[in-house]
C-alpha cells in the first residue's frame, strides 16, 4: 500500500491556503468580528462584576425562581452560588459564566434562524449535515489554530472556537422541531389562510420550542465544556486555574476549580430547564 501512501491527498495544505487567504484578504471582516465580540463580552463583564457580589447573587436567585417557580431549587442556586463565593472564584466564575452567555447568544442567534430555513429545505439539511458532523466530531483543539491567527489571543478566539463547536446542536434541534410540526396544524392554518409566516409565528414555533429549549440547554452545556480549552488559548475564566493544576500537578487545585465548574453547569441547567407545567 505504499503507492497510495506516495499520493497522500494534500488536505493539510488546502486547509492551510484557505486560512491564509482569508488572513490576507478578509481581515476586516474578522476586525469587525473582534469587535463585535468583545463588545458583547466587556458588556457582560461590567453587569457581572461592576455590582458587588451579593446584588448578582440576589438577581440569579430571583431569575431561577422566576423561571421555576421553586423555593428549593432556588435555595440550591444559593447555596451553589454561595459556595463559590467561598472558594475564592467568583470573579473566574463571572469570566466563564460571560463567555458561556456570549457563546449561547451567538448560537442561539445564528443557529435557530438556520434550523427554521433548513427545515423548509429538507434537500438542503441532506446536503449540510456532513457539514454539521464535521464541525460537531473535528476536534475543538483544531478550531483554535485558525481562530488564534484570525483573532490572536484572548477571549474571542476562545469564544469563536467555542461557536463554531457549539452551534450545529441548536440547528439540528431547532429543525427537528420546525419539521416534526403535526400536518394536521398546518393544514388548520392553510385552511384559515394563513401566511407562510403567520404559520411560523403561530404553530410553528410554539410547537417546536421544547426542542429549541434543548437546544439552548444543550448549547449552554457544550459552551461550559470548552472552558478548559479556551484557557489555552488566553480566556480568562475557571479554566485558567484547571489548565495551571495540570500544568504544575497540583491536585487541591484542580479538583477545587473543577468542582466550581460542577457546579456552575449543574445550576445554569437547572435554571434553564423548562419547567412542567402542574395540572
Amino acid at each position: 500500500m505504499q503507492w497510495l501512501e506516495a499520493y497522500k491527498i494534500p488536505i493539510g495544505k488546502w486547509a492551510e491556503k484557505c486560512v491564509d487567504w482569508l488572513s490576507e484578504n478578509a481581515g476586516w471582516l474578522f476586525d469587525a468580528i473582534e469587535v463585535f465580540l468583545n463588545t458583547i463580552i466587556s458588556s457582560l463583564l461590567t453587569i457581572l462584576q461592576y455590582p458587588p457580589n451579593y446584588i448578582i447573587i440576589a438577581l440569579i436567585c430571583a431569575v431561577t425562581y422566576f423561571l421555576q417557580r421553586s423555593l428549593a431549587l432556588t435555595a440550591a442556586i444559593l447555596l451553589g452560588l454561595l459556595f463559590i463565593v467561598n472558594q475564592g472564584y467568583w470573579e473566574g466564575t463571572t469570566e466563564t459564566l460571560s463567555l458561556v452567555l456570549a457563546s449561547t447568544f451567538v448560537c442561539m442567534a445564528l443557529g435557530v434562524p438556520s434550523g427554521i430555513f433548513l427545515a423548509h429545505r429538507p434537500r438542503l439539511y441532506k446536503c449540510c449535515q456532513p457539514i454539521l458532523d464535521l464541525m460537531q466530531t473535528l476536534p475543538s483543539f483544531v478550531y483554535l489554530i485558525p481562530a488564534i491567527i484570525f483573532f490572536g489571543l484572548g477571549l474571542v478566539p476562545g469564544l469563536v472556537a467555542t461557536v463554531v463547536f457549539v452551534i450545529p446542536a441548536p440547528i439540528r434541534l431547532t429543525q427537528l422541531g420546525i419539521s416534526s410540526t403535526p400536518e394536521e396544524m398546518l393544514e388548520a392554518g392553510d385552511a384559515f389562510g394563513a401566511t407562510k409566516f403567520q404559520k411560523l409565528i403561530t404553530i410553528e414555533l410554539p410547537s417546536s420550542m421544547p426542542q429549541i429549549m434543548a437546544g439552548l440547554t444543550q448549547t449552554i452545556m457544550l459552551s461550559l465544556s470548552m472552558v478548559v480549552i479556551a484557557a489555552l488559548v488566553g480566556a480568562d475564566g475557571l479554566g485558567v486555574p484547571v489548565l495551571r493544576a495540570l500544568n504544575t500537578v497540583n491536585t487541591a487545585l484542580g479538583f477545587e476549580a473543577g468542582f466550581v465548574i460542577v457546579v456552575l453547569a449543574i445550576m445554569l441547567d437547572r435554571i434553564m430547564r423548562q419547567r412542567k407545567h402542574q395540572k
